[in-house]
Parts: C-alpha cells; structure tokens; sequence
C-alpha cells in the first residue's frame, strides 16, 4: 500500500514537472489608471496614456466603459452599465479591444441589449462570432442599385412611397401618430419573405417595447426578428451604442447574402442621449446644444444600410430610422438633418390621424427618392399618376369647402378621390400582398367603385380581394413574378370585380 501510494506521488511531481518545464512566462505592460472623477454616466480617469479612442476600459465588479474623450491629461469614459459601485480612485485598466456584440442565428428570435447580453430570460446567447459595433461603411464600388422593392404590407405606403431593399427611409410625424405602428407593421409582412428584422428600441418606455414584442410575438415575427432593447432607465452610453450594435447584426446577415431590416425606434432619443454625454464630457455645444459632430454620429450609421453587388453575396441592409417631430416641425434641427441623410420620408400627419384616416401618411410631404425603381412593375401600371390625382384631390377638396359651384368633372374627380383615400385606409396589423393591393386599386382607379357609398368601401374592397385572389391567381403569379399588366389582364381584373359588386348588390 505505501509503495503503491509512493508511485502514485512521484507521478504527479512528473506531470507538474513537465507542465513547469512547457509554460514559458510572458511579461505584459498593463496600464492601470484611477477614477478622478464621476459623473451622471460619465468617469474622467488619469493614467491610461495610451488608452484609443472608443476603446473599452475595464471598471472594478466587472463594468466597462467606453473611452470618448482623449485630453492631454486625462480621458473622458462613458460607462455601458450601472455605475453606482464605481467611486473616485477606482482602479481601470485598458482591454485593448472595441466594443463588440455577438452575432449569428442564434440571436433571432431573442432580446437582447446593446452589449449583447439576453434580456428574455431564455437563456445566454451561444454565438461563436463577434463583430465590432463600429464598423466602416461599404465602399461605393461594392455597392449595387436599389431595385428590388422590400413591401411593408401597407397600401398607402408600397402604392405611392414605395421603399426598396437597401433604401433607407425615415419615418416621422408628432407623438402618438402611428410611427412604431408602421414599423411594426412591416416586420410582420416580412413573414416568409426571407428578411431578417432588426428592431431597435432607444429609450423607450419599458411598457411600449413590451407591447412591441407582444405584437411580433402574436403574429409569429419573433421566429426571423432580434430585438435590441435600451429604455430610458439606462444609461446614456448604452442608448448611444444601441443602434450600432443593431447595424452590425444586420450586417452578420447582409454579408451572408442575405436581406435584413433595421427599425431605428426612435433617433430623436439616440442625439439626445450624444447631447447628454457631450454636455457632460464638456464638449462645446452648438445648435440647441447639439454638438458639432451630431450630424456625422447619424451619417456614418445610416451609411452602412446598402445593397451589395453579387460578388460579395447580393444581400441589403434596410433601414427605416423613426424620428418624433414638435407641432409638426420637419424644420427642426435633428429631423432635417436626418432627411438630408436618407433616401426619403414618410410623413404622419397628426391631423390625418384625428380625422381617423389611418396610416394617417401625408402624400405630400413624403417621398421616396428611390421611388418607382424598386416598385414591381404592376404598380406603375395602376398607380403611376395616383401619387399626382391624389394630391390634386385634396387640393380640390379644400377648394370645395368655401361653397364654390362645381362643374361635374370636378365633382366626379373629388368623390372618385373620396374612394381612393376610403381604399387607402388600413388596420393595423392586416397587411395586404402587392396583388390585392394591385387590384383594389385598379378597380378604384376604373371607376367600379364610383357608384358605392363611402361607408360601403371597406366591404367592397374585400370582396374585390376575396374574388380576385380566387379568380385571377395566373395574374397573380406573374404580377408577383415581376412582370407587367396587360391590356387583357387588366380587362380580366375589371370583368371579376363587375361580377363580384355585381352579385353583392352594388352594381344595378
């Protein structure tokens, strides 16, 4: 026994011996630096002489922090998590490395914050991959045209503002108009679409974004969709690197060829987050205390949404920023800024929305600068110029109200608009296919609908639907197929829907 545990010993000294004589010690520089100061999400710290700028710097009980300020003297740290353990004389040590957030399949489906930790209760994200949240916008010549339309489900929108994959359109309007609700929307039409959604929450009120993910949860979009959360109860350094970090998801996918969609929701909280942070830091403030560089925080952000060429794969990256207005004021300074940067707007009128005209989407004032390139070619046949009849619908409209006598074109022309405005209405959360919407339309645009009470469209346009998804599902397929209306197709179309109104009581 004693010499069996003898043998047993001296075997153990080998292998620690052998293990000794493999480990070959290295020497590392470490700078360590000191807390000289504490701020409301903000640390100024000294020591850290060769600290780089974004880098991320390590605190006591595990929290990082992000290096934004380089002064002569010291460096200005934003922190990316609750400071409320950290006091001056703390230690900090530099990582060495950039912000980065983990990437891959295994991130649909979840919640997750700007750091990439899971906020769903499911479980850490088991992803291999990495990729820094800041990353270099694709260069012009890996770049390709916007030409394949990403549809949003919502008539008003695919008809007349039509938004193409790698397009980036921003969407504002007032308080409480319906922005989130358009986006939502259109995650929930990407279903079997083969696009992976992005939703980005900033600074929104917990309860609004729970609702958010009980919507997409109700209709199946969480199985292709990764929500990246940060409420107002987080810090400023979070919220600032929440749409980063949204983008570089996306990108994971686009690089792969595949097609992605980012919701922005909303930047007005993203530059007011970089307003606080900057003010805190000391950094000069300039127009309603926005610092100089708030343009370019927007810019190179928005930049990197693209469709690339075939070579490297052929996938997009859509972006649909949301940006909340005051008392109707694109003027301002965040939401010019915005529209200078992406490829059109759409607009919600809060005066449409109490009238009950819902999406309440202000024609006018919205475009799409990638316009009908993206549309299917279907769409140019039937609502070419209804962008143009509608807008001068509703200056007719208002021409009416002061009593004038009307010829009867004129009077034609503005109940034919009354219908087309009835057709453009739409609940949320119902999300009509580019043919139907086709085919509504051209039976409004035909005039079949001319004779029908306002109050009777709703139902009229569903039957249209019912009977033309059933009757017509040869133009359908080649509608959705990319190719263009007929004349015979076209007198197909009209031939179902006369017989449909006609068997329901709206045609004598």
């Amino acid at each position: 026994m004693h010499e069996e545990l003898k043998q047993a010993t001296d075997s153990t000294f080998e292998k620690i011996d052998s293990i000794l004589d493999r480990y070959k010690p290295e020497i590392k520089v470490q700078e360590v630096g000191r807390v000289v100061y504490i701020g409301h999400g903000i640390a100024h710290v000294k020591g850290l002489k060769g600290v780089k700028s974004e880098e991320l710097i390590q605190f006591q009980e595990g929290l990082l922090g992000l290096a934004f300020n380089i002064d002569r003297e010291e460096t200005g740290v934003i922190f990316l998590g609750d400071s409320e353990y950290i006091e001056a004389g703390s230690e900090v040590h530099r990582t060495g490395r950039a912000l980065d957030i983990p990437v891959g399949d295994n991130l649909k489906g979840r919640v997750i914050d700007s750091m990439g930790n899971p906020l769903d209760n499911l479980g850490p994200i088991r992803s291999t991959e990495r990729c820094p949240v800041e990353q270099e916008a694709p260069p012009i010549l890996d770049r390709a045209p916007v030409n394949e339309p990403l549809q949003t489900g919502i008539k008003v929108i695919d008809a007349l503002i039509p938004v193409g994959r790698g397009q980036r359109e921003l969407i504002l309007g007032d308080r409480q108009t319906g922005k989130t609700a358009v986006a939502v929307d259109t995650i929930i039409n990407q279903r079997d679409k083969n696009v992976i959604c992005i939703y980005c929450a900033i600074g929104q009120r917990s309860t609004a974004v729970a609702k958010v993910i009980a919507d997409l949860h109700k209709y199946n979009a969480m199985e292709y969709t990764t929500v990246v959360v940060t409420t107002g109860e987080n810090t400023p350094g979070l919220q600032f690197a929440a749409p980063y970090a949204a983008t570089s998801i996306a990108e994971y996918f686009m690089r792969k060829g595949m097609d992605t969609l980012v919701i922005y929701d909303d930047l007005t909280r993203h530059a007011r987050a970089y307003r606080e942070l900057s003010l805190l830091l000391r950094r000069p403030p300039g127009r309603e205390a926005y610092p100089g560089d708030i343009f370019y925080i927007h810019s190179r952000l928005l930049e990197r949404s693209t469709h690339l060429i075939n070579e490297l794969g052929g996938g997009s990256l859509t972006a649909l920023p949301i940006i909340e207005t005051e008392a109707q004021n694109i003027s301002a300074y965040i939401p010019t800024n915005l529209i200078s940067i992406t490829d059109g707007q759409i607009y919600l009128s809060p005066e449409l929305f109490q009238k009950g005209i819902l999406p309440p989407v202000n024609v006018g004032k919205s475009v799409s600068r990638v316009g009908g390139k993206t549309q299917l070619p279907a769409y140019n046949t039937v609502a070419g110029d209804l962008r143009l009849t509608y807008s001068q619908f509703e200056e007719l409209e208002t021409f009416a109200r002061f009593g004038t006598r009307l010829d009867v074109d004129t009077q034609k022309s503005i109940e034919r608009g009354k219908r087309v405005r009835e057709i453009l209405k739409q609940a949320q959360y119902d999300p009509v296919p580019p043919e139907e919407q086709i085919a509504v339309i051209l039976s409004v645009n035909q005039g079949l609908m001319d004779d029908i009470e306002i109050s009777s469209i709703p139902d009229a346009e569903v039957l249209v639907r019912n009977a033309t998804r059933e009757k017509c599902t040869d133009i359908f397929h080649r509608i959705i197929s990319g190719e263009k209306l007929t004349s015979d197709d076209m007198q197909r179309i009209h031939k179902v829907v006369w017989e449909a109104l006609e068997n329901a009581g709206y045609k004598k």
